[in-house]
């Protein structure tokens, strides 16, 4: 049953604090501002109810540490939120996943089948839920993403500043990215590099889809080097030197040699095989991350260990000697 709740009584001041430096305005009142739609926030933005330092500014302003903004009062009419029933499993076994944690962040073993966060029907994404678990948490944002279907290592940042310290580290490449793959075939040792440009279309459908288009594309690049050569497979790992949406999935469909378990680019007959020894997802799993601590740029590098369905897939694949 929905009921109301009284998220502003009255007229609010909040001072912008360093967790907040950076942040765009619309996304802090979606934070302060919880179970409130999107849809009201933008429409007492419009309205000028919301204030930084007694001055109107747009949606995308992005907040300095010292800003007064002034918050109007709001009620909502909506059921508290909750965890989904059906996921509460997952979300629960969150906690168990943290690789690694200190002040600034956290990296988690993100499970295959939960998405990083919300939206597009997605009620609940592996954000949502650290922050359901975390309540004491002021501050909790992704540095970068995985697919749904991709497992591994995923840094949360804990503070805006560490946020920050990390998005410049994707910028300058510094971050270093491990996965682990299955594909069909015999991977050529000789392949340790696949520069192919990738562009991204969005089908009649509305199904996104990249491809390599060596005329539009933008520059891609992902290193190769082979871990293990199994019964009519190979386990590969992968290790993506630019950032762009799908790039191992679809160089390594490039390469004749798909990811296993790929709905969208993979080979249906190696699917079908994976699916009769029990496996019932992608294989490609974020294996190490290795990235500076914003703390004191010291290095550190996590690993997550291969979920016990992908290694039961590899040792069901392993030819006996």
């Amino acid at each position: 049953m929905s009921e109301k709740q009284l998220v502003s009584k009255s007229v609010t001041y909040q001072t912008a604090t360093e967790n907040d430096d950076g942040q765009r305005l619309d996304n802090y009142l979606a934070r302060v501002l919880k179970g409130v739609p999107r849809s009201m926030l933008y429409r007492i933005l419009r309205r000028g109810e919301v204030r930084v330092n007694k001055g109107r500014v747009t949606p995308s302003y992005k907040l300095r540490e010292g800003d007064v903004i002034r918050i109007p009062p709001v009620t909502v009419t909506e059921a508290p939120v909750t965890i989904p029933s059906s996921n509460l499993h997952v979300v629960q076994d969150l906690k168990d996943r943290i690789l690694f944690e200190n002040e600034d962040l956290l990296v988690v073993n993100k499970p295959a089948g939960l998405a990083a966060h919300g939206g597009s029907g997605i009620e609940f994404g592996l954000i949502e839920s650290l922050r359901a678990l975390m309540p004491d948490q002021r501050f909790l944002e992704l540095a970068h993403r995985l697919d749904k279907e991709t497992s591994g290592c995923l840094i949360v940042a804990k503070r805006r500043s560490a946020l920050r310290h990390l998005h410049e580290q994707f910028r300058q490449r510094i971050v270093k990215k491990r996965y682990l793959t299955l594909v069909p075939g015999k991977w050529d040792r000789r392949v340790q590099i696949v520069d192919a440009p990738l562009i991204r279309n969005e089908l009649r459908s509305g199904e996104r889809m990249v491809e390599v288009n060596f005329k539009r594309g933008a520059p891609s690049s992902t290193g190769f080097d082979v871990v293990e050569f199994l019964d009519g497979a190979t386990l590969v790992a992968a290790m993506p030197h630019t950032g762009r949406t799908h790039q191992i999935r679809v160089h390594c469909a490039y390469k004749k040699h798909p990811v296993g378990g790929d709905e969208k680019y993979g080979d249906k007959d190696f699917n079908e095989r994976l699916k009769s020894i029990g496996l019932k997802r992608m294989f490609l799993h974020a294996a190490k991350i290795t990235f500076l601590n914003p703390k004191d740029n010291s290095i550190i590098k996590v690993e997550g260990p291969l979920p016990d369905e992908l290694q039961t897939a590899v040792d069901a694949l392993r030819i006996k000697k």
